[in-house]
């Protein structure tokens, strides 16, 4: 079992973080590393537990008072919380236009999304010449209309797979002129538009462009992409860093080295975001590398989530679960986007519904978290002596009505992140 990597240099100390979880108790463990030089300094190993989620929370106080400042003993309180703060969300694709049961089943739940494929080279322009924006801009309406934040992925894709074979017959000049004209042609169509771009996808597997076009390929790209839409968040997104250890190239390490690469232009990366394609999921690896990552001080985000459909639906759902919980305890944590794209033949890996929009295993999973444990929900309670009541809610906005006698106040409120107790007053 790998649960955990580094690549050592010399004159210089390496970081290594992970761990793994016991099939059984025990009071002691023995790790053996494999070194040359055979020398390690600094070494700790100790048990772990989740984390808590207090980062998500926040003190609340409500005062109720009347139009003179006294406080009201025994008003009654209803608070509901009507949106959350964390993005949480799953990918959509052109399958959800002018389906309405697909649509409520998605709004009910989720409030961030990415496009499956309809942003990406190949389904925007599959052939020279002609471009055609026409079912991105449909979706982008639907999101739009309904205030789900929306990410743009991806400008390019580095895998050779999935690049057009027009784009891989261009050669010099002309498939920069080409590239030039791909980022220009998509960041002013969609200006202001996405909270998010993945300008490279999977970058540190594959390196079309960069053979291409030289190894300032992606540097000037990210840094035309930047000119283009200035407010724009600009990412690069890739597999296999947090899944895994096994994976050299995508480790921690490795990801935070093609940034910095990356930074050596003009263009800072605005945060860290990471695929999740999971077969068996080890948390302890997991949080060691978000820790790993979150020495960076960006924010980070897991954009394309799932668990292997080599897995039954019951395992993929447990693992499903494992994942959410350990990626949203993480206080660099700053969204989650599900692959769970409905589709006719079927979803990519992993479904939460099936045909009929009935929960599978991993939709259970995803209802619990978001709607039941990850909510405030509704609290009933009254105001004690002080005019007060106190409670613990997850970030977002609510509603809180209020009754004494024959007077009501119905008023919202935002609970944004903090340490401090956060207070709002009403008067009846």
């Amino acid at each position: 079992m790998c649960i955990g990597n580094a690549v050592a240099k010399s004159e210089c100390w390496s970081f290594l973080k992970g761990g793994f979880i016991l099939d059984s108790p025990s009071d002691h463990a023995i790790v053996y590393f494999l070194v040359n030089p055979s020398q390690i300094h600094g070494f700790v190993l100790k048990m772990t537990s989740d984390m808590k989620l207090q980062e998500r929370k926040r003190a609340v106080t409500i005062h109720i008072s009347d139009v003179d400042g006294k406080t009201i003993q025994g008003a009654r309180i209803v608070v509901e919380q009507t949106s959350r703060d964390f993005p949480f969300g799953s990918a959509i694709s052109k399958t959800i236009l002018g389906n309405l049961p697909y649509q409520k089943w998605f709004l009910e739940r989720f409030n961030a999304t990415m496009f499956e494929n309809e942003l990406k080279w190949c389904a925007t322009k599959p052939e020279q010449g002609r471009i055609n924006y026409t079912v991105p801009d449909l979706m982008l309406d639907f999101v739009r209309a309904n205030q789900i934040a929306v990410r743009g992925h991806n400008i390019f894709w580095e895998d050779p797979m999935y690049i057009s074979s027009w784009v891989q017959n261009l050669i010099g000049s002309a498939l920069a002129s080409t590239v030039k004209s791909r980022i220009q042609s998509l960041m002013s169509h969609y200006k202001n538009q996405f909270v998010h771009w993945d300008v490279f996808n999977e970058m540190l597997h594959y390196d079309f462009y960069e053979r291409q076009l030289g190894q300032n390929a992606s540097m000037e790209m990210f840094e035309l992409a930047h000119e283009e839409d200035p407010l724009a968040m600009l990412f690069m997104n890739d597999f296999n860093v947090v899944e895994t250890c096994d994976d050299l190239n995508s480790s921690a390490t490795a990801y935070a080295a093609r940034m910095k690469e990356v930074e050596e232009g003009r263009v800072t990366m605005d945060g860290v975001v990471l695929e999740g394609h999971f077969v068996t999921p080890n948390p302890p690896l997991i949080r060691g590398v978000l820790d790993q990552l979150a020495a960076l001080q960006l924010p980070i985000w897991l954009t394309i989530v799932d668990i292997s459909n080599t897995l039954d639906a019951e395992t993929r759902g447990k693992y499903l679960e494992i994942v959410l919980r350990e990626v949203y305890s993480h206080p660099s944590v700053n969204g989650i986007i599900l692959w769970t794209t409905m589709d006719p033949k079927g979803c990519y890996q992993m479904c939460l519904k099936d045909a009929n929009f009935q929960n599978l295993p991993a939709g259970d999973v995803v209802d619990k978290l978001i709607i039941k444990e990850w909510s405030t929900g509704v609290v009933n309670a009254q105001s004690d002596e002080d005019g007060t009541f106190s409670f613990d809610g997850f970030l977002g906005e609510y509603v809180v009505n209020v009754d004494f006698g024959n007077k009501t106040s119905n008023s919202t409120f935002f609970i944004s992140k903090g340490d401090e107790t956060t207070h709002f007053s009403i008067q009846l």
